[in-house]
C-alpha cells in the first residue's frame, strides 16, 4: 500500500479464494463452495481469479467442527513451520498444505483476499471480522457491502443445519465483495467513509466450581441479545438454583457469540465488545 494526497493506494486484487468448511459443520459455507466449485459462473468477476475451496474434507465428510484440533486456530508460526508428517494432528497438515496453495502467509505470492465463510449458534446476524483496524481496503469492502443493503434479520444456526435464510444471506455478501473487488480493480476510486465496528475487549467464562464444573447458564435478559448493550449491574447469568449474577464491568459492553456451541470447550460465553467508529481513507488502485 503507498498513500498520496490521503488517498491509499493498493495493488490490483487478482487472486482470490474462497473458503468453506473450516469448520466440517458450518453448512452455509460448504454449500455455497460446493455450489461454487461446480459451477463457478456466479462468482466470476473481470480479471478476478475466484477459487472456491474445502479446507477441512474430512471434518466436512463427518459434519463436525474438526477431526483433531480446530483448524481456525491452527494456522500459527509454530504449525505453519513445523517438519510435516502424519504424525501431525490433521488440521495442522491442513493448515500447512493451504499456507502452500494461497500463500505463504504474508509474503508477496500469497492470494490477495481471501474470505473464510463461517455460521454461528448465536444470534450474531450477518458478521464481518476483520483481522486489522488500519486495513483501509477492507474497511471499504465493508461499507460497499453494507451500503449494498444486508437489511436482512439472520438468525443463529445450528450446527449440521443448513437454513435458507442465512444461505442467501452469504451468498449475497458475497457477491457485493466480488463487485467491490471487480469495481476497484477497473480503477473506481472510494472516498473517505467511516465504518461503525465491534472491537474485542473481553472473553468471559461461565461460572464455575472448584471442580471446573459450570454453575450457571448465561441469563435469559442476556440470551440471543448479541450486540446489544450489557450495563453494570444488568443479569448475566443464572445459577442452576435460580440466583441472578450481575454484570459488574465499569462501562457498557456490547457482548457477542453469546452461548455461542463451539466455545464451551474454549471456557468462553461470550465477549465483550466496545463500540466504535473508524474512518477508513479514500483507496485506489496503485
Amino acid at each position: 500500500m503507498s498513500s498520496y494526497n490521503n488517498t491509499a493506494r493498493f495493488s490490483e486484487a487478482r487472486r482470490v479464494a474462497i473458503f468453506g468448511g473450516t469448520h466440517g459443520n458450518e453448512m452455509s459455507g460448504v454449500t455455497l463452495v460446493n455450489l461454487w466449485m461446480k459451477n463457478s459462473a456466479e462468482i466470476k468477476r473481470k480479471g478476478v481469479e475466484a477459487v472456491p475451496f474445502i479446507t477441512n474434507p474430512k471434518a466436512v465428510e463427518k459434519c463436525t467442527r474438526y477431526v483433531d484440533t480446530d483448524l481456525n486456530r491452527a494456522f500459527t508460526p509454530e504449525n505453519l513451520s513445523a517438519p510435516g508428517g502424519d504424525d501431525l494432528p490433521y488440521e495442522v497438515q491442513r493448515a500447512q498444505e493451504i499456507n502452500r496453495i494461497f500463500g505463504p502467509k504474508g509474503s508477496p505470492e500469497a492470494y490477495d483476499v481471501i474470505f473464510d465463510l463461517h455460521n454461528t449458534t448465536s444470534n450474531m446476524g450477518c458478521t464481518l471480522i476483520l483481522e486489522s483496524s488500519k486495513d483501509h481496503f477492507n474497511l471499504q469492502m465493508m461499507n460497499y457491502i453494507k451500503v449494498g443493503d444486508l437489511k436482512m434479520h439472520v438468525k443463529a444456526q445450528p450446527q449440521g443445519v443448513l437454513r435458507s435464510n442465512i444461505f442467501e444471506a452469504m451468498r449475497v455478501i458475497l457477491k457485493h465483495a466480488l463487485d467491490f473487488i471487480e469495481l476497484f480493480n477497473e480503477g473506481v476510486e472510494f472516498p473517505p467513509c467511516t465504518v461503525e465496528v465491534f472491537r474485542v475487549l473481553e472473553r468471559i467464562d461461565y461460572p464455575r466450581d472448584a471442580n471446573g464444573n459450570i454453575i450457571a447458564m448465561v441469563h435469559p435478559n442476556l440470551q440471543d441479545c448479541d450486540w446489544e448493550p450489557l450495563n453494570p449491574g444488568d443479569p448475566m447469568f443464572q445459577t442452576f438454583d435460580g440466583k441472578t449474577i450481575h454484570y459488574q464491568g465499569s462501562g457498557t459492553v456490547y457482548p457477542t457469540f453469546i452461548n455461542e456451541a463451539a466455545y464451551y470447550e474454549k471456557q468462553q460465553a461470550f465477549i465483550t465488545t466496545r463500540r466504535e467508529t473508524l474512518v477508513a481513507s479514500a483507496i485506489i488502485k496503485a
